[in-house]
């Protein structure tokens, strides 16, 4: 789906970017391991009919699939800076991601990837992406997002190598991306503890229920699909699960619906070639211009059912209704049946105040 937020959440964050945007333009300052030349990356790419919804708008998943793609690359390259078995940088999570502004068909989307923080077997990568018009020159901050990889063994997948360090700016650097680095950590495992089952829907469900709503899609991994570990690669199990997500949204409201943020992706299993996945979305929470949808993909081996199902990635997206003029509108009330959807929706409505208030704070912040 194509993804920023409506007119009246952008205003104040168009003048605070727009002196951001000629220095993250450039590749992002930070840690740079001592004898490395770079340690960042960028893809340019520009957007096309095809990387569009129905809509004519430019997929949030397109944009996510780029962003996995410049993280891993800078993430592997720099994991084979070390004398040893080859690696390969694989997705672990990736954190709450904002998306500030469109990405229009016709414009060339810059992705820049920067490494900010090692721990002895995973490390952070920040990515900015800029969209420019060609036309104009004109450059506008898009998309900031952190990715967590892990650099495991060509020879061995289950194998984690250890990552080089990178030289941190100063030591406050340092400290900061350590912090990051527990947190998720806490968090991750946290998630993997909160695993469901995905609940089939009922078989005539009414209007507006997350039964009415809740939405899969099946797709069986090819080699298109995999890195040099034939494993999927992350960012297209994240623009799978945008897809169904958007399709959640749209039935829930009947509208045009763009993606406005996605909390953390957390990555619990490999997903290996060959195997089939169900990516499932439903509906958690919904507020007065806002719907969290919560997608779960699970995977199965095609060809060895004895190994069975399990649950891979997990991870909550919240999308917004849009007018003909691109301008929010009010989303459909949510009709909660049983204690589970209830349970969701408060838990949903508690992340929702939650992001609320960081959102509010980091206002503040720069005023």
């Amino acid at each position: 789906m194509r993804c920023f937020r409506p007119a009246q959440r952008l205003a104040g964050e168009v003048d605070k970017t727009a002196a951001m945007v000629k220095r993250l333009s450039q590749p992002v300052s930070g840690g740079v391991r001592e004898g490395w030349e770079s340690s960042t990356c960028q893809l340019s790419r520009i957007m096309r009919p095809d990387d569009a919804n129905i809509m004519g708008n430019v997929h949030g998943g397109t944009i996510l699939k780029m962003i996995e793609e410049a993280g891993c690359i800078i993430g592997t390259r720099h994991c084979n800076t070390l004398n040893g078995d080859r690696c390969m940088a694989a997705l672990a999570r990736v954190e709450k991601t904002e998306f500030l502004c469109p990405v229009f068909i016709g414009e060339v989307a810059h992705v820049t990837a920067e490494i900010t923080h090692t721990s002895q077997h995973s490390l952070e990568v920040q990515v900015n992406v800029m969209a420019e018009n060609i036309l104009t020159g004109t450059k506008k901050l898009a998309n900031k997002a952190a990715l967590w990889y892990v650099p495991c063994s060509l020879k061995n997948v289950d194998k984690i190598m250890e990552v080089p360090p990178i030289k941190y700016a100063s030591a406050e650097q340092a400290e900061e991306g350590r912090k990051r680095y527990e947190i998720q950590k806490t968090e991750r495992l946290e998630t993997k503890t909160r695993i469901k089952e995905v609940v089939s829907p009922p078989s005539h469900p009414e209007r507006h229920t997350v039964g009415f709503s809740q939405s899969s899609l099946i797709h069986l991994v090819g080699p298109s699909d995999c890195t040099l570990h034939d494993c999927v690669h992350g960012g297209v199990t994240m623009k799978l699960m945008d897809e169904v997500a958007g399709i959640v949204a749209a039935r829930h409201c009947n509208t045009n619906i763009v993606t406005a943020s996605v909390d953390a992706i957390n990555f619990h299993r490999k997903i290996k070639k060959g195997c089939v996945v169900t990516v499932t979305g439903r509906l958690t929470f919904v507020s007065n211009k806002s719907m969290e949808i919560e997608v779960i993909v699970d995977a199965s081996p095609l060809m060895e059912e004895d190994k069975g199902k399990y649950q891979a990635v997990s991870a909550f997206f919240t999308f917004i209704s849009l007018d003909k003029y691109n301008r929010a509108v009010p989303v459909p009330p949510l009709k909660i049946e049983g204690e589970e959807e209830q349970r969701s929706f408060e838990e949903g409505n508690a992340r929702y105040l939650h992001n609320k208030a960081k959102r509010l704070a980091a206002k503040e912040s720069l005023q």
